[in-house]
């Protein structure tokens, strides 16, 4: 049998399921890539939080498979909604890349280097909403489109730097055009950044088993963590939300350790809360946090 495997057309996503068909290929299974469109690929100009942000280039590929044109899909895993989706599962969660932000900046800068006034642009609210709580008197512009073309735009002089996902650009070879990584301390990734979602039907027992053999138990755990906080806060992908789990060495073993942020746009306030605790209870320790960033007054910019 072989199995068709659905992906967005970017570089970037042929490239993932391009590393998700060799895997599978190397355990004896035949691949085929398909290519879906979907409504985020189509409108590379509208802002993500003005048409929903959530779902937006996960829907088209979830309707592939649960129409059976398909057999399983691979999503970034920031870009998957919390809800679960009726009749597909997450079959695999591979091992996580790096799941920091990076600069890529005008004459190798870094943050620290660029002058007041300097033009970054990234289209995501939760990088918005960090830098501007640093103070450095930095302009942020929206952009969105694929990775080229936002590269484009700072060596064309649009813009001074162009922040991105260091996986994302890990992943097509690119990494040498990268100024400058973030701290997870300095800016906090969105959840599930650097991890991949393998999805199939829900009752394709035989597609299920074939990508559960990718998964990676210690990312499963820690995108659980995150994806648990996000699903308590009722916030979206495109939402000024920041979370990173990670599994740690404690007294008495493997411990999960998670950090979140949560802010307004404007940078005016900077909420940050962790977590530690047992591995096997990642989804409660993100509900707890998520709790905590409630009580302390995230609501208010979610």
């Amino acid at each position: 049998m072989t199995l068709r495997l659905g992906t967005r057309r970017s570089t970037l996503a042929w490239t993932q399921a391009g590393q998700v068909a060799d895997a599978l290929r190397a355990n004896g299974h035949e691949v085929e890539l398909v290519e879906v469109r979907t409504r985020g690929d189509q409108d590379q100009q509208t802002p993500l939080r003005e048409f929903g942000g959530v779902g937006v280039f996960v829907s088209a590929l979830r309707e592939a498979l649960l129409s059976g044109s398909i057999d399983l899909a691979v999503h970034s895993m920031k870009d998957l909604p919390t809800a679960p989706m009726p009749g597909v599962a997450l079959a695999a969660t591979p091992p996580r890349a790096d799941a920091r932000d990076v600069l890529v900046a005008r004459d190798g800068l870094t943050l620290g280097e660029l002058p007041a006034g300097s033009r970054i642009g990234t289209g995501s609210p939760r990088r918005q909403a960090q830098i501007r709580a640093l103070g450095l008197g930095l302009e942020l512009v929206d952009l969105r489109g694929n990775i080229d073309s936002r590269l484009a735009r700072v060596a064309d002089g649009d813009v001074d730097a162009v922040m991105l996902a260091a996986a994302g650009l890990r992943r097509i070879g690119r990494a040498e055009v990268i100024t400058e990584a973030f701290d997870p301390i300095q800016v906090l990734p969105a959840p599930g950044q650097g991890a991949l979602a393998l999805e199939v039907r829900a009752d394709d027992g035989a597609a299920f088993a074939a990508c559960a053999a990718l998964d990676d138990p210690d990312t499963r755990v820690c995108v659980t963590a995150e994806r648990a906080l996000l699903a308590v806060l009722e916030a979206g992908c495109s939402a000024p939300v920041g979370a990173l789990a990670e599994v740690v060495e404690g007294f008495d073993g493997p411990e999960l350790s998670l950090r979140a942020f949560v802010g307004p746009l404007d940078g005016s306030a900077d909420l940050r809360r962790s977590i530690v605790g047992p591995v096997d209870q990642a989804a409660d320790l993100g509900a707890r946090l998520a709790h905590l960033l409630l009580a302390d007054g995230a609501a208010e910019w979610l």
